[in-house]
């Protein structure tokens, strides 16, 4: 069997996305090295200063080009405890919460936000991903907002209740029919 170029056609343009697509992941984890990394920490660190947010940042390194970015809030006593017995007490420790920026495999950047969480109460909730972002769109008015938002989530969990309903329960006849129509 004999294969003509113009059969090859669209497999060859196949194969040059996929090169450029690793030629990528080379590029972003180089990127990451020389210069986004260290620039995220000095930004956070800037923007937690002159907010006053007290957070900890710290990069984790333990696996090359999957490393991350932490944004810590630190952990406390949670003020709830165990009572083992009439003199003692295990106190529950409270995770106050984290921003992360973390390479993914193909070097480009997640921006996950680690709501608090106490151990031994409750199950705590999988990160929220606020992003992916090759690491040239990595600017400072984004993380900027990236804080904003994360602060504002680590508000709500702290001040939690049932004022708000979790869906926002929509009710009226054009929602409920057209929610009719979708399921039938």
């Amino acid at each position: 069997m004999h294969i003509k170029n113009d059969d090859t056609g669209s497999l060859k343009r196949k194969v040059e996305r996929y090169k450029e697509i690793l030629a990528n992941t080379r590029a972003y984890r180089t990127v990451w090295k020389e210069e986004l990394r260290d620039s995220i920490v000095n930004r956070l660190t800037e923007l937690s200063e002159a907010a006053g947010l007290g957070a900890e940042i710290e990069v984790k390194s333990t696996v090359e080009n999957l490393e991350a970015i932490v944004l810590s809030m630190g952990e406390a006593k949670s003020g709830i405890w165990e009572n083992v017995n009439d003199d003692i007490k295990r106190h529950l420790i409270k995770h106050n919460g984290s921003l992360i920026y973390q390479q993914l495999f193909n070097g480009k950047i997640i921006v996950l936000i680690n709501l608090p969480v106490i151990e031994g109460y409750g199950q705590p909730s999988p990160p929220k991903t606020v992003a992916i972002y090759r690491p040239e769109e990595v600017k400072e008015p984004f993380m900027l907002r990236h804080l904003e938002e994360f602060i504002k989530d680590l508000t709500n969990w702290e001040d939690f209740d049932d004022d708000e309903p979790a869906g926002q329960q929509k009710i009226g006849y054009n929602f409920n029919f057209l929610q009719e129509e979708n399921e039938g």
